[in-house]
């Protein structure tokens, strides 16, 4: 393994940003300490530490950690030291995990505060057993939670977040018997809005297909709550939300063949309000949010009015479930080379739509379709599909022409690369913010979590709970607001080695670009085309950096030009 297995690696984690108490310079010190008297002065100077501060211990997903553990496994460290166990991990699942690969690569894990050291078998089993209280620590705070939330459910009450569409969320006041005012909330019907989810649900029972019942949405210029036009997405989520739906006998029925926890009795389900049901998703750090199973589901009935009968929502979720195959799968790989910069004369992107057919040089046939055209079903926008194959060739022919006519394409390029590396620092930047301000909400909630074992009956503890729902729902909009970020970054930007391989072959355009991969010339026109829009017969292209009304003044094309 060489002079490398001899180094010793220094873990520090704290969740929030401080210098005091156990702060990770603390940590880092009191780990430096071990060593020199554990393994010898001359190791100290070979520590390599590793500092993530700011982040939760509830899983690994931490930069710093993550770099330690591709060192560990290029075989470079003898021993990982922390200071405490829940420094690494407060998850048994988490933690067996790396200790079961540690003693794979051979290397010890030392934790100085419980002076346990897995270079021992005594200390391995002793590291486990601090793992699984610390773990079960985790999961009575999440079955304290349910209690909490199996009591509220049996009011009723609206908990606060994003309210559905149709609805508003209202206070409603009442005294308690010591005098003091206890506020809940309630949904209440916007009658202007009301009637947009009930259309969907109906819209959905004719066409049984969420494509066309966006179609007929974006035809009325319906809007959602934000304004905007509706998506496959946003139906889905309202078709699949039991909050319109009426609880009546059916609704028991369905709720207790699905053996979800319900909190009325059957008598109570007499069509005369709606469905609450409470612990639907999972919003676990860092994926996506999922629906839970409906057996997972903590049903109640709400204070307001439900607008579909349990019959018919019930069909709705039949017919989701069988329709899920049919929905569309994005090709993992296509031969698209202007694919995300392409643009439709109404505003919209077009994507590259594969064909069964093939050119006579075994090429992949495919057009450009505008999304409004496809969403809409024609009613928005009806421009006719660009032929993908040839505009490809023409867009590329085009770049690889402009050396001849001005000169320019080395410096356009670089100017390129350095708008492109901007807009990547700026959506570095933005996604920052955003992961130290969803840190933080997962901090605070961790703070309230403890705050509610302690909070009894009091009318703290609704306060709490409706501040830890308040602050989840906006993690859940931030966690999706990262998700953007990441989406629009400038994934495709060339690597500082890979630019200067480019630059050289763009030096001798004609024949270099011709050679390479496909990948590599959709990289290539990336850093040179800002986009490409389409007006049904013409093409016009901007290159990038040239800003808006900057048209390049020889990047035009037409169709049936040859």
């Amino acid at each position: 393994m060489g002079r490398n297995a001899d180094r010793i690696a220094i873990y520090s984690r704290k969740s929030k940003f401080t210098g005091k108490g156990e702060s990770v310079g603390n940590q880092v010190e009191l780990c430096k300490e071990y060593v020199r008297n554990m393994f010898g002065a001359e190791y100290v100077d070979r520590c390599v530490v590793f500092e993530d501060e700011g982040f939760s211990g509830g899983n690994l997903q931490r930069p710093d950690f993550k770099r330690m553990m591709e060192e560990v496994r290029k075989h470079r460290f003898r021993a990982i030291v922390v200071y405490r166990l829940d420094r690494i991990s407060r998850n048994i699942s988490d933690f067996t995990g790396l200790i079961d690969e540690l003693t794979k690569l051979n290397v010890s894990f030392v934790s100085i505060r419980e002076q346990f050291d897995t270079g021992t078998p005594m200390g391995r089993a002793m590291m486990f057993i601090i793992s699984v209280f610390s773990q079960l620590e985790r999961e009575t705070i999440a079955e304290r939670i349910r209690d909490n939330m199996r009591e509220l459910a049996k009011t009723g009450r609206w908990l606060g977040g994003n309210t559905p569409t149709g609805f508003q969320s209202a206070a409603v006041s009442k005294l308690t018997v010591d005098g003091r005012e206890r506020k809940s909330y309630r949904l209440i019907p916007i009658p202007e809005e009301i009637e947009i989810p009930r259309l969907i649900f109906d819209l959905y029972m004719e066409k049984d297909s969420l494509t066309a019942v966006e179609a007929e949405l974006l035809r009325r210029r319906i809007k959602t709550k934000k304004g905007k036009d509706f998506s496959r997405f946003a139906i889905k989520a309202i078709l699949q939300n039991p909050v319109y739906m009426v609880a009546d006998e059916d609704a028991y029925d369905y709720f207790t063949e699905r053996k979800a926890e319900i909190c009325f009795p059957k008598e109570a389900f007499d069509g005369s309000c709606g469905i609450m049901a409470y612990n639907r998703t999972n919003q676990e750090k860092g994926r996506t949010t999922q629906l839970l199973p409906v057996s997972a589901w903590i049903v109640a009935i709400g204070k307001h009015s439900g607008i579909v009968p349990a019959r018919q929502w019930i069909r709705v979720q039949e017919s989701l479930d069988r329709n899920k195959s049919k929905t569309y799968r994005k090709p993992r790989n296509n031969e698209a080379l202007l694919t995300g910069l392409v643009y439709c004369s109404c505003g919209e992107r077009m994507y590259p739509k594969l064909s069964q057919r093939t050119a006579v040089s075994g090429e992949t046939i495919y057009t450009y379709v505008c999304k409004m055209k496809e969403r809409s079903k024609r009613e928005r926008c009806n421009c006719r599909n660009a032929n993908g194959n040839m505009l490809d060739a023409a867009v590329f022919a085009q770049i690889k022409s402009l050396p001849g006519h001005d000169n320019n394409l080395i410096s356009q390029l670089v100017k390129s690369r350095v708008l492109c590396a901007g807009k990547q620092e700026q959506h570095v930047r933005q996604q920052e913010e955003l992961q130290a301000e969803y840190a933080q909400n997962e901090r605070t909630i961790d703070g309230l979590l403890d705050a509610l074992g302690m909070a009894g009956e009091s009318l703290a503890k609704h306060r709490i709970l409706k501040r830890i729902e308040e602050l989840s729902q906006l993690n859940r909009e931030i966690a999706n607001l990262i998700r953007e970020q990441e989406d629009h970054s400038c994934a495709n930007a060339l690597g500082e080695t890979e630019f200067d391989k480019l630059r050289r072959n763009l030096s001798c355009f004609c024949t270099a670009m011709d050679a390479v991969s496909i990948t590599e010339k959709r990289a290539a026109v990336r850093n040179l085309v800002q986009k490409v829009i389409w007006d049904g017969e013409h093409a016009h292209v901007w290159l990038a950096g040239a800003g808006e009304g900057k048209e390049d003044t020889y990047a035009h094309w037409r169709e049936d030009s040859k």
